[in-house]
């Protein structure tokens, strides 16, 4: 692992103000966000905060909030979010040096709504691939080294298999020193064994089972009865 606890002080806000309204963010400002494995999920309903959570972690991390690798720092022209400003972390042993040199940094954020930009930006342009294989490129050939890899609903472009295929090279990044963080909204996804699942809601942040997620009880609901969910929503 690279990092292993994610942290703000912030000096004063405005507790019904965005992002400090956001009850994730009040958790993470009380008590800090602690990693406990190489994998960590960050799941939730839209709104939960888990972007916000997520973007504010790679931008404290030195990643470009557009997204991208360390290498190409803020390709965009916006500043840090008021979150990522103050986000500090403290290193695990593996992370230290990481940690203690910027030009030792290494990582990527891929966040979905940007990601076409950054592929393009790093020659991964999806001209003539679909947007999915683009995302798969990136996976093969920028997520390869030890380093902080950050995601933000990567499933949006990918198919069922594609998704099996993220999580092989997830497998082999962790494998080789890497450490992922990942928000998303897959139960595919967080199935991976060994994860460490974090869901965000009202409550803030809880530490949960694949088994006890939410998202996968829904799912199993709908797909063994799609009409128990959907006569509620069609007339």
């Amino acid at each position: 692992m690279i990092i292993e606890h994610a942290y703000a002080h912030v000096a004063s806000y405005e507790q019904d103000e965005w992002p400090w309204s956001v009850p994730c963010v009040r958790g993470l400002l009380e008590d800090g966000l602690r990693f406990t494995a190489p994998v960590t999920f960050l799941v939730g309903e839209n709104g939960s905060g888990k972007s916000t959570l997520v973007e504010a972690l790679a931008e404290g991390f030195g990643l470009d909030s557009w997204g991208g690798s360390h290498d190409w720092r803020y390709a965009s022209h916006r500043p840090k979010s008021v979150l990522g400003e103050w986000i500090r972390f403290d290193a695990a042993p593996r992370g230290r040096r990481m940690l203690g040199n910027w030009s030792a940094r290494k990582g990527f954020f891929l966040r979905a709504e940007t990601a076409l930009d950054a592929l393009d930006r790093e020659g991964f342009g999806p001209d003539s691939v679909s947007h999915g294989e683009g995302f798969l490129a990136a996976f093969r050939g920028k997520f390869l080294q030890p380093g902080l890899y950050v995601m933000d609903e990567p499933e949006a472009a990918l198919s069922f298999a594609s998704c099996l295929e993220l999580l092989g090279h997830i497998d082999q990044l962790v494998r080789s020193g890497g450490q992922v963080i990942c928000a998303t909204h897959s139960p595919l996804l967080t199935a991976l064994p060994g994860a460490d699942i974090i869901e965000v809601g009202e409550h803030g942040m809880r530490r949960t089972a694949w088994s006890e997620l939410a998202l996968v009880d829904h799912w199993r609901r709908y797909l063994a009865d799609p009409q128990s969910y959907l006569r509620h929503v069609l007339d």
